[in-house]
């Protein structure tokens, strides 16, 4: 492997917002599927973690934003333990991205735009779901669905008050490349107050 090839891979100091939103922007254009997906993990007031896929529908300097029903199981774990770890994973670009920290809650009006931006069948199926409940079969699911759509034809259900976003502030954000024979490289910026961000280089 060339000097040349590893200068040119180097995750470098700075910016972590700015290095995530190149980083982002590469995926989108090389994964086949779901550039925005993300893994999402949470735990109980006990530590019993779960994770699971969500998308990212939002990030910049305030945080990175998903949204979900919060009287799913998430819900729940998130409104008991609001701490949070993300991990982006594009395989295209052999890269990672691990994001950690505590959440808050996105706006109604926040709220309301982006559930109005959805296509009308995930409008309705979001509002006829108690997500992570049991259910007695997918055809009484699909029934909910059908009697929202007669009551909302143009497919303009009101967003429920119970679903809503989410905004991860990070604390800190790592960054993670693949290398040859697994000498990989990996960047951990952590916060510091008010006043900006460290950084280090991590063994693999």
């Amino acid at each position: 492997m060339s000097d040349a090839f590893m200068l040119a891979d180097t995750i470098p100091d700075g910016d972590p917002f700015a290095l995530f939103e190149t980083w982002f922007a590469e995926a989108r254009a090389s994964e086949p599927n779901d550039p925005n997906a993300m893994a999402l993990a949470t735990a109980t007031p006990e530590g019993h973690p779960s994770v699971r896929m969500v998308l990212l529908k939002g990030h910049g300097p305030d945080g990175f934003v998903f949204y979900t029903n919060f009287h799913s199981r998430k819900g729940g774990e998130l409104a008991a333990n609001p701490h949070v770890a993300l991990l982006f994973h594009w395989k295209s670009l052999h890269r990672q991205v691990r994001i950690e920290g505590p959440i808050r809650e996105v706006t109604p009006a926040e709220a309301d735009a982006y559930f109005a931006s959805r296509h009308p069948e995930s409008r309705l199926g979001s509002a006829a779901s108690d997500q992570s409940r049991p259910l007695d079969s997918r055809q009484t699911y699909l029934d909910r669905v059908a009697a929202l759509r007669a009551s909302y034809p143009d497919g303009n259900v009101p967003r429920p008050v119970h679903w809503s976003g989410y905004r991860v502030q990070p604390m800190a954000i790592e960054f993670w490349c693949d290398r040859a024979h697994r000498l990989h490289e990996r960047r951990r910026f952590e916060r510091i107050g008010d006043q900006g961000w460290t950084s280090t280089l991590l063994y693999p």
